[in-house]
């Protein structure tokens, strides 16, 4: 975590990118949604094979790469296992079926391609507080969603609605969605502090510790050790001083396998628990 520095994702993301530039040299990315192009540029500079896409491609500003529309919401219009990495940065809150966005970024990539998500972090404490007092992004500045500032017009596609932050999504379900489209949590990556949830931070960590081990303990003694060990990634989550801190989200994940087969496998674990 940074106590100081940029609150831009970018920065981080561009930080991300040039820890690993051996690990993109010729291999092909997937960025969407591209924005401006910054990270797709960077891609491209150091040897990527980059595919740009947005919902919006005339605001992207890279001369030497195309961007071409594509709609998160509907089916990517790529094939089976054809990318290496997907960069989807400030893209996943604008959506309402995320768990169908999920398994299409699976079924696009590589068997054990990666792929790294950012967003709005809904998990940290301000926006859990947020919530509470105002069901909104950010108390006292924000309204709760509504149709003037929370419903979004594409010019070139006048039949369609999107929406703005109205899909934010917590560390939680996040993970959940990707583990059930065969994609495997990684790390979550470092970013800027946000100093209101620093502020919460003494006063809620106790609480939220408290309910997570008494949740947690009551599936164990219900359930057993078998069930109780597949959430623990959950519940370590919960207590993450990072996930309840940062301004973001910055995760990454590795497609392990299909989406099938990992929602057959999961139905069947459940099945197992409940008889």
């Amino acid at each position: 975590m940074y106590l100081l520095g940029s609150k831009d994702i970018k920065f981080y993301i561009k930080k991300w990118i040039a820890d690993r530039n051996d690990f993109f040299k010729n291999k092909t990315v997937l960025d969407l949604p591209a924005g401006n192009g910054l990270s797709s540029k960077q891609l491209h500079d150091i040897g990527a094979k980059v595919i740009a896409a947005d919902l919006f491609p005339e605001f992207f500003r890279v001369p030497e790469l195309k961007c071409t529309y594509t709609d998160l919401a509907e089916t990517l219009p790529y094939a089976d296992q054809s990318m290496d990495f997907v960069l989807c940065q400030e893209g996943i809150e604008h959506v309402t079926d995320q768990y169908r966005v999920l398994k299409e970024f699976a079924r696009i990539l590589k068997t054990n391609g990666t792929l790294v998500i950012t967003t709005p972090n809904y998990s940290n404490l301000r926006s859990r507080m947020s919530y509470l007092l105002n069901e909104s992004e950010l108390m006292g500045k924000i309204m709760p969603p509504n149709e003037v500032d929370s419903v979004w017009f594409n010019p070139s596609q006048k039949n369609k609605i999107y929406f703005g932050h109205v899909n934010l999504i917590g560390i939680q379900r996040l993970r959940l969605f990707a583990k059930l489209a065969g994609l495997n949590l990684v790390q979550v990556h470092a970013n800027r502090v946000n100093y209101t949830s620093l502020m919460l931070f003494p006063i809620l960590y106790p609480l939220i510790s408290y309910f997570s081990w008494a949740s947690y303990r009551r599936m164990k003694r219900k359930q057993g050790k078998e069930a109780a060990e597949k959430v623990k990634e959950s519940f370590k989550l919960a207590l993450s001083p990072s996930v309840l801190l940062q301004n973001h989200l910055i995760v990454e994940f590795k497609k392990v396998y299909q989406a099938e087969t990992s929602t057959k496998e999961s139905l069947s674990r459940a099945e197992h628990f409940v008889t």
